[in-house]
């Protein structure tokens, strides 16, 4: 099943960023898009990357709003 949302995830749009003000501030966001959506693409920006790398922040972020990581590519996530 995963290398199907592999395959969708390649095509969509990324909808949610992280930037300076942290995790904190995209949790309710990225919930409520995986309320409505199957996937939803987001970008880990240079500010919110800080020493952290981008699969730790979406292993991170994916922890708090109950979701599975299906893909980290560069600087992006995509999260079921």
């Amino acid at each position: 099943m995963s290398e199907e949302f592999r395959k969708q995830a390649h095509d969509l749009d990324v909808t949610v960023w992280v930037g300076k003000k942290g995790l904190d501030a995209v949790v309710d966001e990225l919930s409520d898009q995986l309320d409505s959506e199957e996937l939803v693409k987001t970008k880990f920006l240079r500010s919110a990357r800080g020493t952290d790398d981008t699969e730790e922040l979406a292993a991170d972020l994916a922890e708090r709003v109950d979701a599975e990581v299906i893909e980290t590519r560069g600087h992006t996530a995509v999260f079921h």
